[in-house]
């Protein structure tokens, strides 16, 4: 996926000259002409990366990097400055700008900066799969699951769409791990973690390992009916592998992310765990190997 790039100006011909170099790097660019429409756009869309103007009116550029930085911190700010602005590097630096640059700059000058953003961005994204990963089974763990749960819930509020939570439990797994040891029960694991991700979007849903034989996923920009779809494609992956799986089976509990105004994000997202825990215990107790939608049991 490529590193998208947000360029705010109120000069329509800088704007469309920067777009053009930023574009002819191999980067997907936007633009915005005021710091309040770039915000705007935050809303509904993902950037890696903004270069902005110092000098705009209704909200300048240092302006904007502050609400940047308190509402989407991973964005790279650069901010642009003339030679007569009284703005210093150490200035837009200390505001939480990634870099800055000058009028009039060069193309290479641009590149370069851009390309170093992106380098520092990636080794860091790195840095970050490595501590939120479950080792096992290369999913994200439950540390990361307690962060991304709560990100989502705030994501889908801000742009108006669905997120439906999944908890899917392994059946039988202690009597598979017994009969057949730790290792192969290693392995079966491993195989919940390929068929999840043979049966979700990359880059688009979350998956987890949440703990021992228990696993989560998170289904954005997706509602009920086809969370529930995605659910039974995974029960049905599972049965099919050539791998044996013994008498186990897997158990999956649904809900649809609904906040309620009253609590917090963080309660919001505990509330939504719990409910899919339910959903999830009923499939179990249901028989086991089916899928248990949460709004289903409180009918």
């Amino acid at each position: 996926m490529a590193t998208r790039v947000l360029i705010v100006d109120d000069d329509p011909l800088i704007l469309e000259t920067i777009c053009f170099f930023v574009s002819s790097f191999g980067y997907a660019c936007d633009t915005a002409s005021s710091g309040l429409e770039a915000l705007d756009i935050l809303t509904r869309e993902e950037f890696q990366i903004i270069i902005s103007d110092i000098v705009m009116p209704g909200m300048n550029g240092m302006e904007l990097l502050k609400q940047v930085k308190n509402f989407y911190p991973k964005i790279g700010v650069i901010i642009v400055t003339g030679y007569a602005e009284n703005y210093s590097y150490s200035d837009v630096i200390r505001a939480g700008a990634i870099d800055f640059i000058s009028k009039p700059f060069q193309k290479d000058e641009l590149e370069a900066k851009l390309d170093r953003v992106v380098r520092e961005q990636n080794m860091i994204h790195e840095l970050e799969r490595l501590s939120n990963c479950d080792a096992l089974t290369g999913l994200y763990n439950r540390r990361y699951f307690d962060i991304k749960l709560t990100e989502e819930v705030q994501r889908a509020a801000r742009q108006d769409y669905r997120v439906v939570l999944g908890m899917l439990d392994i059946d039988c797994f202690k009597g598979f791990n017994d009969t057949y040891g730790h290792q192969t029960g290693d392995k079966l694991l491993k195989i919940v973690g390929h068929v999840l991700r043979t049966c979700t979007r990359e880059n688009v849903d979350f998956l987890f390992r949440y703990g021992g034989d228990e696993f989560s996923f998170i289904l954005t920009q997706t509602n009920i009916d086809q969370a529930s779809k995605v659910a039974e494609r995974i029960l049905t992956t599972y049965r099919d592998q050539e791998f044996d799986i013994g008498e186990t089976s897997i158990s999956i509990g649904l809900v649809q992310c609904d906040p309620e105004e009253n609590k917090s994000w963080q309660e919001n997202s505990s509330v939504l765990v719990g409910k899919a825990d339910q959903a999830l215990y009923k499939a179990k107790n249901n028989g086991r190997n089916q899928v248990c939608i949460w709004s289903n049991i409180q009918a």
